[in-house]
This record gives C-alpha cells, sequence and structure tokens, in this order.
C-alpha cells in the first residue's frame, strides 16, 4: 500500500465514530418521542386541566375569587370556565353545570343556590367522572367530594359575639340576608340568632332577606330603619349586603354600629371611613386557591379532604391600619 492510500485509509478510520455517533445523537431523541406511552407521568403532570367555577350570582367579591383561582390556574397549566347568573338563579346555574358536563370538563367548583335542587346535577357530574366541591354554602347530602369555606352556623355565632360585644350585651338590631333559599346563609343566620336570643339581653327587631339584589338591600335596610329609628345596630350576613349599607351609611351619616360579612375593597374602605364597626370574614381571599388545589388533586384520584376549613376571623379599623 503507497502513502496515498494509507492516508486515506486511516482518515476514513478515524472519522467513523463521529459519524455514529452523530447519528446516533440525531435519531435516539425521535425514537423516544415515538415510543414514549401516552399515559407516562410525565406527560400526564405536564396536561391542561379545564376546571369549571360557578357562582350563584355575578358580584364584584366573587371577581376577587376568580383572580385568586386565576392566578393558581395560570402556574399549574389550568384552563378556567367562569360562569353565574347575571342575578341568583336556580334554574341557571343549573344549566350551566349540564353544560359543563357536556364539555367534559376535569372538575367543578360551585356555590349552589338551592342545595335540594342542585343536588341531582352534582351526582350526575359525579357519576360521569367529574370532580365536585362546593364553597360558600354546602350540599353535603350530595355527592360533591369537598366544601371549601367555613362553618357558617358558626360564623353566624361569631357575627352574634361580635355585636354583643359592641352593643355591650343590650340594645336592638335589624338584620339583612341574602339568598333565603341558600343552605349556608340560613346556617348563618341560624347561628346568629341562637346565640343572641340564649346568650344576650338584645332584641332582634326584624329580619328580611334581599335575594341577591343590591336594590332590594338597600330598600330593605331604608324601610327598617324607617320602621325602627330607635335601633343600635345593622347586621348584614351577606356579600351583597356590605356595599348596600354602606352607602345608606354614607348618605344617611348615620352613628349605628354596622356589622358586615366578608373581606373586600367595599368593607375594607368601610372600615378605614368607619361606617362599619366590624367585618366577619371566612378568609375568601384563599378560596380561589384552595378550590383550584382541591379540584386538581381531586382529578388526579388524589383522595381529599372533605371540609377545607379557611377559618372565621373578625376585623376592625385596627386591623386594617
Amino acid at each position: 500500500m503507497n502513502k496515498a492510500k494509507f492516508a486515506l485509509l486511516l482518515t476514513l478510520i478515524l472519522l467513523f465514530p463521529m459519524i455514529i455517533s452523530s447519528g446516533s445523537a440525531h435519531i435516539r431523541p425521535q425514537q423516544m418521542a415515538v415510543t414514549l406511552p401516552a399515559t407516562s407521568p410525565v406527560e400526564k403532570s405536564a396536561a391542561s386541566k379545564t376546571f369549571g367555577i360557578i357562582y350563584p350570582m355575578t358580584y364584584p367579591t366573587y371577581e376577587m375569587i376568580t383572580k385568586d383561582a386565576t392566578e393558581y390556574a395560570g402556574k399549574h397549566n389550568i384552563t378556567l370556565i367562569v360562569n353565574a347568573p347575571d342575578e341568583a338563579n336556580t334554574e341557571q346555574q343549573i344549566r350551566i353545570m349540564e353544560n359543563m358536563i357536556k364539555q367534559h370538563v376535569d372538575g367543578i367548583a360551585i356555590s349552589p343556590v338551592d342545595a335540594a335542587a342542585l343536588t341531582p346535577v352534582i351526582d350526575a357530574a359525579q357519576a360521569a367522572g367529574i370532580p365536585v366541591i362546593t364553597f360558600e354554602s354546602d350540599v353535603p347530602t350530595s355527592h360533591r367530594i369537598a366544601y371549601v369555606g367555613a362553618d357558617n352556623y358558626r360564623t353566624g355565632q361569631q357575627f352574634a359575639m361580635t355585636t354583643t360585644r359592641l352593643l355591650h350585651n343590650q340594645g336592638m338590631i335589624l338584620v339583612e340576608n341574602g339568598l333565603e333559599e341558600m343552605q349556608g346563609l340560613q346556617q348563618r343566620l341560624n347561628g346568629f340568632i341562637d346565640y343572641i336570643r340564649s346568650e344576650t339581653d338584645i332584641e332582634i327587631l326584624e329580619v328580611r332577606y334581599h335575594q341577591g339584589n343590591e336594590d332590594q338591600a338597600m330598600s330593605d335596610m331604608e324601610n327598617m330603619i324607617q320602621a325602627h329609628p330607635h335601633f343600635n345596630a345593622i347586621i348584614g350576613l351577606d356579600f351583597v349586603s356590605v356595599s348596600a349599607s354602606t352607602l345608606i351609611w354614607k348618605a344617611k351619616g348615620l352613628n349605628r354600629h354596622l356589622i358586615a360579612f366578608g373581606d373586600s375593597p367595599t368593607s375594607e374602605n368601610g372600615l378605614l371611613n368607619g361606617q362599619l364597626s366590624a367585618v366577619i370574614s371566612q378568609n375568601e381571599e384563599v378560596w380561589g386557591t384552595k378550590m383550584m388545589e382541591t379540584l386538581l388533586l381531586a382529578s388526579d384520584g388524589v383522595p381529599v379532604k372533605e371540609f377545607i376549613d379557611t377559618g372565621i376571623i373578625e376585623i376592625n379599623q385596627e386591623a386594617i391600619n
């Protein structure tokens, strides 16, 4: 073999491993991508989920909860479908939920207007393999897997204890509540009345329901104030009552106690401006995250706690400052 042929052969020998190596590096990932099982843990954890949230009605406080849920969803590859009747309406809630079942969402969170009416559709979702959780108001007789919120009877008792302290265990009060058929709000009212009647000398002059309508809430309170001018406090047990009552306090310049429900920009402003004496909250600002966390676990088949307790707190002007 002459020197030229020997040099050519030597070059080919040296280059051959590089060609194999380069070819293998290009082919192997393609093979892995083709043979990787579709149900592998890697793909499952990265798969997008779609969750639905159904509110009793459209209202600013629920926008805060949606914002919290949306921030969590954005970090966990979750698509949210958020819906609510324009005004509290059981039939619309049922239709919204039925549509979500038809869309085969991966989970639903609902604050039910009417527990008895929503039970069959909640059970239908569960039967279709869609985990359902409730928040704000529970439906324990249904097949829902969890409730996110606080004990509403105990929340009513906390309202009563705060009222008792502010009124020094005496006086006359007016009460405004939301949806008469909403189980959570009825439990809240029952806890409040039971404590006031058994533990205090306070007289409940009148209780009214605005049925989720802010204009009706304002009308109710104005009529109660006119009928009972010597009242000492108004108690608003739901989200809608707080905005209506602070508007009345601002317009009339009332120097009476006003106790409201729900930590929101409206209630915080009411405390700072001296219109509200106290706010009872179930830490609503974390509901969105807790709902998403629970649905994410449940949709992956992981057991969840039946009661995700967000607690009950009293907020006053000192706490806000």
